[in-house]
């Protein structure tokens, strides 16, 4: 029986935020939509994330209109799936039951077909309102286990190990993430998908984790990877010679470097194994054109400013040396040669000019992100003098925060915390003199449950409490929903659909319903 891959496509949400800010407009959107409908992705993520936010904030544009502008033109003909982060939703802190039925209710009737849903600590606490309240109204529950490693603990001394000291355990094991699949799918998860968000997973660790979702599980399984440190292509490729059942790729011009693969590639590459892609990439070939010129609008946004020279897999032939590269990266993959693997698709990629990969983040084993963001906080304290003791610190800082997986917004909290006590330990004070309010909070337990217990000693020293306290949604005040007279005495927000928005972001929605109501 011939091997089936289906494809969602990043594009219109996770590329444009991993590349550029997301930044892309309705009117850009609605430029490549009639492709769209004729290109035959299983699936498309055009929603959540970053989205909702973004388009109000910085773009004056309402969320559920670009929802249901994208319905009207894709109809039936891909699903439409959003991110989600479990409790969070689309914000910054934990929602009650009754704001999460409303937004999956109303994501659905939109046009929603898949909500992914993930919770920053793998805490499957944080994702079950969210899997019911979207199984009640139709649609498919894709949860994801967000893919994290082991701090790289420094080595003990000999006199160390004399003492009885000793590094933890490895957490992040096969089992951890297959055991967090199982819980999912005992929930009512329609897939599961591996979400690599900074793209450290190796094709030898997706190589391993494959297969053993595949055995232990009877629903699909996605895998979400970047290319950020440089083992994007890479990891793809075992992921389909391993047997997954969906990809998440990026179009030509938005794909590589920070984002994910690009659709091109794996096609060529589907095409030599013999593995059935019902992609029509002629569509394809017709978005890229445009995304050429959209991308060159977001200029601006434009981390990198490195197109990938012009291709097209269906008119453009190959020279024979690339040509062998793509055999090369087979015949590695199904060797499990990962350095090999590894060399053959950076070559390919070196030839169709995608950014190198970022050696600081894969030697560093950090999130991009997560990185740069440090880098920026030393910035503005003018101390870039201790950003060596301040990566060096995030493995005992993560530790003693319960080991949280490293993707956002977990990620910022640790790599902030690391700064502050690199900066304390500069100071002569002792580490955490100064912690943020967000650290705080994930050590008390609000972000929810860390896969290691956290000391009931530091958690007092850091939130003044021994015990674990989760987050009360009780806490949570409805917003000011105002008359505004300026509008002719109409309410701020009139519909439930607005009425969300307020409640998810209440300054920049308040900004932007004011702006619309009053114009």
């Amino acid at each position: 029986m011939t091997q089936k891959l289906l494809i969602r496509d990043l594009t219109l949400r996770d590329g444009q935020q991993s590349s550029f800010a997301t930044r892309m407009t309705q009117k850009q959107i609605d430029r490549v939509l009639p492709f769209y409908k004729d290109a035959n992705f299983y699936a498309m993520e055009v929603w959540g994330g970053a989205v909702p936010d973004a388009v109000m904030r910085y773009l004056n544009e309402n969320p559920w209109d670009r929802l249901e502008k994208i319905k009207a033109a894709i109809g039936s003909a891909s699903k439409l799936t959003a991110l989600s982060r479990g409790r969070n939703l689309f914000g910054y802190a934990p929602y009650t039951d009754e704001i999460i039925e409303g937004f999956c209710r109303n994501s659905i009737e939109s046009g929603l077909s898949i909500m992914r849903i993930f919770d920053a600590l793998n805490d499957v606490d944080n994702v079950k309102s969210t899997i019911k309240y979207v199984k009640k109204y139709g649609g498919m529950a894709d949860c994801a286990v967000c893919y994290t490693i082991d701090p790289k603990y420094p080595k003990l001394s000999f006199f160390d190990r004399l003492k009885g000291k000793r590094n933890p355990k490895p957490v992040f094991t096969n089992d951890y993430f297959l055991d967090k699949a199982k819980q999912m799918a005992t929930l009512g998860a329609d897939m599961v998908t591996i979400k690599d968000m900074s793209g450290l997973i190796s094709p030898s660790r997706i190589a391993e984790l494959i297969p053993l979702f595949k055995q232990n599980l009877s629903i699909p399984v996605d895998f979400h990877t970047h290319c950020t440190p440089g083992y994007g292509l890479g990891a793809v490729l075992m992921a389909i010679i391993k047997g997954v059942d969906i990809v998440d790729t990026n179009i030509w011009n938005f794909a590589g470097g920070t984002g994910a693969p690009a659709i091109e590639l794996i096609y060529i590459f589907c095409k030599k194994l013999g593995v059935e892609l019902d992609v029509n990439m002629e569509a394809v070939a017709k978005i890229n054109k445009e995304l050429f010129y959209i991308r060159k609008e977001l200029e601006a946004f434009d981390a990198t400013k490195q197109f990938p020279n012009p291709f097209n897999p269906l008119t453009d032939k190959l020279p024979a040396n690339v040509d062998k590269e793509f055999d090369n990266a087979i015949v590695a993959a199904k060797a499990n040669d990962e350095e090999a693997l590894l060399a053959a698709c950076h070559a390919i990629e070196a030839y169709f000019n995608f950014p190198k990969p970022n050696e600081l983040v894969k030697k560093a084993e950090v999130p991009g992100g997560m990185y740069s963001n440090m880098v920026a906080q030393l910035k503005q304290l003018n101390s870039m003098d201790i950003l060596e003791k301040a990566m060096e610190l995030i493995p005992t800082v993560r530790l003693a925060a319960g080991l949280p997986p490293l993707v956002t917004p977990t990620s910022q909290i640790v790599g902030a915390q690391a700064v502050n006590c690199a900066i304390d330990l500069k100071a002569g004070k002792p580490m955490y003199s100064n912690v943020s309010n967000q650290f705080v909070n994930l050590v008390k337990g609000e972000y929810g449950k860390t896969p290691m217990p956290i000391d009931p000693e530091f958690r007092f020293k850091i939130a003044g409490t021994r015990e674990e306290i989760p987050y009360d949604t009780i806490k949570n005040q409805t917003q000011p929903n105002p008359e505004l007279p300026e509008a002719g005495g109409v309410k701020l927000a009139a519909t439930e659909k607005e009425v969300l928005l307020l409640e998810l972001f209440p300054l920049v929605a308040k900004n932007f319903l004011t702006k619309q109501k009053v114009e």
